[in-house]
């Protein structure tokens, strides 16, 4: 699928991940708006692209309209990448034997409200848009992409509101994919692995726990570059024979249970 002159949103796209695909569509000849909360790194960021920057918490759908509506005054809306997220770490239960240890409800209810509704939210609203444009020459009108995680299949101790949230999106692939097929949209999802993005700090101390958590990488031994997961997002956007898919970009991991 041609995405030349095309709009496209990027979620969470004013770092780490989000950026690096924000940089590759502008590459490939895309308007971007780059939809995230960070505004300075937004702005940044689309005026070193030539995109522009709306302010998106993908938890309120007003916000999410308006990333559309920006998008459709810049070009035909083709593209959407989910990449907008949050992580959480508490397990289900405590030691002490007490409810009040259990696992906070309202943390797993925030992950879940960012990571899977509001991918979900973005795509049902960038999707209705896309089927007003006109279809390409491949005949599509748009593709899209969510970012999931090795941790929707391998999640560690802790990880029960961060796998559902991202085993959700693993879920709902195929059966939105086929909602879209007739309206010639299609929909991948990529699950990262231990990908080298600010979460991790800066600094020495930084440097060596990314080289520690690298060690478990099959092959090649080291954390992930935001863009070799932006190549994928790329790939899965312009392949027009590529659809429905859970593509796992780590290295080969298998993460362990912690």
């Amino acid at each position: 699928m041609d995405i030349d002159k095309a709009s496209a949103i990027v979620t969470g796209g004013a770092s780490g991940i989000g950026a690096a695909v924000a940089r590759r569509l502008a590459a490939r000849g895309a308007r971007v708006v780059v939809a995230d909360l960070q505004a300075d790194k937004g702005w940044a960021l689309a005026e070193e692209i030539g995109g522009t920057f709306v302010p998106v918490d993908v938890t309120d759908t007003v916000q999410i309209e308006a990333a559309v509506t920006a998008a459709l005054q810049l070009g035909p809306l083709r593209v959407l990448v989910n990449s907008a997220g949050i992580g959480s770490a508490q397990r289900t239960i405590g030691r002490d034997g007490e409810f009040a240890s259990a696992h906070d409800i309202d943390q797993f209810t925030k992950v879940i409200k960012v990571n899977l509704i509001g991918s979900f939210d973005a795509i049902r609203l960038a999707a209705t848009a896309m089927t007003r444009g006109e279809p390409t020459a491949t005949g599509e009108k748009g593709a899209i992409v969510s970012m999931a995680s090795v941790a929707a299949f391998d999640g560690q101790i802790g990880q029960a509101a961060y796998s559902a949230s991202k085993g959700g999106i693993v879920g709902m692939t195929l059966p939105v994919a086929r909602d879209l097929a007739a309206a010639g949209i299609r929909v991948n999802t990529v699950a990262p692995g231990l990908i080298d993005t600010p979460i991790y700090g800066e600094g020495e101390a930084s440097e060596a726990f990314k080289a520690k958590l690298g060690e478990n990488v099959l092959y090649p031994r080291r954390l992930g570059d935001p863009d070799e997961l932006a190549s994928m997002v790329i790939e899965l956007l312009t392949n027009s024979y590529v659809n429905a898919e859970v593509v796992r970009v780590d290295g080969g991991i298998r993460m362990p249970p912690k």
